[in-house]
């Protein structure tokens, strides 16, 4: 009696787990696989109860189930490739369902075997004794069932992290159970004169096996798999109920459904407890955590570092992967795509922390709908020591941004002052070297001229990059902007972006004067390298306009690469170090920036990004 009702209760939750799993499919990758194995091993269960349930006239549609065991195996095993983004040839695994179809279809024909009466199983009247058809089905499924366990374990030893080996053990160790449990069933096949205890463990198979692919998956999901675990749980005690009834001096079935009952009633409540700390691991946070997290949070140094650091110890508080953010301002939901995609959708739990725009940093959970009281207390105790973090770091950020800002005005103060002294002290020697070489020979004069030159245009870089000065956005064509200023540099090309109208809002004299100084810099190191290109492109991306200034000459050293837009770094020989200095100016006024960046097949590229909508700045 006990195994028919631990095989009742293991049937209606495989039933109710393949339901959840198609209403969830698109969460777990390979779900309707899992779906169809979960109803393969349904049909293995109405296969062997059948005659008990019915009389033993339905034996042969009860053979004619058992011959399907091998299509579950397959199932199974391509359940566990896909689960495990095994790199296998598909043309494999339509091997494998063409080897269980041809074996179900074998069995279906000759029979697997027959139903007999087996002493030892106390309480079941039929239980199938394989014959040798029988056998070799049992020894296909079997072995289609070792390769996806195999494929597990393979999986588990190149897992990329700790929760993904988890996982996957907790997929395997169900594997190992469900095995256990239907181990009894051999004891008939074998004529073994054994009770099958290990059946009654049969109503926890489906169960493990959904929990440890659910369990770090989705909290939704995770609900189901928290009430049928505990669901479980209560029937088999219920069921082990049953056989201690038998020790009473006297035979009554009201009296063993009230024990039953009153059992279920008993533990509900520490089972549903123990079942919730099985599925959400964690637990209510103490002032230890508190002051870890306070410690912790407070040593990070950034916004980014921030994210990382909470993501980390939130993740590690709960047992799973649990996803932070922290910006400024509230992420907007991502538009709907209009392209479909193939790929599983596996959303997680996330915290997201974001300042308000009447107040300050306050956090949001999503994904925690369907968690536990006690999960959702512990991450919004969490999110409110990270939003306190997230405002002393930015307070922090502002404070080191107007330090920085205070030092380099001082600066640039100082340097003007610098600069307009010497311009003012050097004019005189200048003019009177110019005039007491004004009689030399003509090589002397221009060599003298040319350095006289070189002095003059450093003074006045300086004091172009020391002196406030505003900028003036209008309105426009950049291209036809581009092809006034290389008029007379006829090396200079023009990407396909600028050879049509290109609008933009810049300040056309800064504009010119960026640019100049970029090209000036790329023709410069052209020609130093005896190369032939320099390119000039735009683009336009979210929020902006970027202008790409290119070169095929040598490059740009390592050791200058950091501190290439810093007054005096300068790549060419006669440089004065200031013009790149200056372009950092001008796009910074422009609230864009300038910078190094990539793109093949030239040597050196430098970007000057434009916000859509700049305003005038100092």
């Amino acid at each position: 009696m006990a195994i028919h009702v631990a095989l009742f209760l293991t049937l209606l939750e495989t039933l109710a787990l393949g339901i959840v799993l198609l209403v969830w499919a698109k969460q777990v990758q390979g779900a309707r696989l899992l779906v169809v194995f979960l109803m393969g091993v349904a049909t293995w269960i109405v296969g062997n109860e059948l005659p008990n349930w019915f009389g033993i006239a339905t034996a042969p549609l009860a053979m004619a189930l058992l011959s399907t065991l091998p299509l579950t195996s397959a199932a199974f095993l391509h359940f566990c490739l896909i689960f495990c983004h095994s790199p296998i040839d598909r043309r494999w695994i339509y091997a494998a369902y063409a080897g269980a179809g041809v074996t179900a279809l074998h069995a279906l024909l000759r029979s697997p075997g027959t139903f007999e009466h087996f002493a030892p199983f106390t309480g079941v009247e039929w239980v199938v004794v394989p014959n040798h058809v029988g056998w070799m089905t049992s020894l296909v499924w079997a072995c289609l069932a070792a390769l996806g366990i195999l494929a597990l374990l393979m999986a588990f030893f190149h897992a990329a992290s700790a929760q993904r080996q988890r996982q996957i053990a907790a997929v395997a160790m169900s594997c190992g159970w469900g095995l256990m449990a239907m181990s009894g069933y051999a004891f008939a096949a074998l004529q073994i004169p054994i009770y099958p205890w290990q059946v009654l463990a049969a109503p926890a198979y489906p169960v493990i096996l959904v929990y440890g692919i659910l369990r770090y998956r989705v909290f939704v999901a995770n609900v189901w798999a928290r009430r049928a675990l505990a669901s479980a749980i209560l029937m088999a005690s219920g069921v082990l109920v049953v056989p201690l009834a038998v020790m009473l001096p006297f035979e009554s079935r009201w009296v063993v459904a009230i024990a039953v009952a009153a059992v279920c009633l008993a533990l509900r409540g520490p089972v549903w407890s123990f079942a919730a700390r099985l599925v959400y691991p964690g637990g209510t946070p103490s002032a230890d955590d508190l002051r870890d997290w306070r410690a912790a949070l407070s040593r990070t140094a950034s916004l980014d570092e921030l994210q990382a650091e909470a993501a980390a110890l939130l993740s590690r508080r709960m047992g799973l992967e649990v996803q932070v953010l922290v910006v400024p301002q509230m992420p907007r939901p991502p538009e709907p795509s209009t392209v479909s995609s193939t790929e599983p959708v596996e959303p997680m739990p996330a915290l997201v922390c974001s300042r308000a725009a009447d107040s300050g940093w306050e956090t949001r959970l999503a994904g925690f709908d369907e968690a536990p009281p006690g999960q959702r207390h512990l991450a919004e105790l969490f999110g409110s020591v990270l939003a306190d973090a997230a405002s002393h770091v930015e307070h922090a950020e502002r404070a080191r941004e107007r330090e920085r800002e205070h030092q380099l005005q001082a600066r640039l103060a100082e340097l003007g002052s610098l600069a307009t002294t010497v311009a003012h002290d050097l004019r005189n020697p200048l003019n009177i070297i110019a005039m007491a070489v004004a009689l030399s020979p003509e090589e002397t004069r221009q060599e003298v001229g040319e350095q006289i030159a070189r002095i003059s245009r450093l003074t006045e870089d300086l004091l172009d990059y020391a002196k406030p000065w505003q900028i003036q956005p209008l309105e426009i064509d950049l291209a036809s902007r581009m092809r006034t200023l290389i008029r007379r540099m006829p090396d200079v090309e023009l990407g396909t972006s600028l050879q049509g109208e290109f609008i933009a809002s810049v300040d056309p004299v800064r504009f010119d004067q960026a640019v100049v100084n970029l090209l000036t810099n790329a023709r410069q190191a052209r020609h130093g390298a005896g190369q032939q290109r320099v390119l000039v492109d735009a683009e336009r991306v979210d929020g902006g306009v970027l202008l790409h200034v290119c070169d095929d000459g040598p490059g740009i050293a390592a050791d200058l690469r950091e501190r290439l837009f810093e007054p005096f770094a300068s790549r060419s020989p006669g440089g004065t170090g200031l013009g790149l200095a200056i372009v950092a100016r001008i796009m910074a006024a422009h609230g864009g920036s300038a910078a190094l960046s990539e793109r093949a097949p030239w040597r050196t590229c430098f970007t000057l990004n434009f916000p859509m909508h700049p305003t005038a700045a100092s």
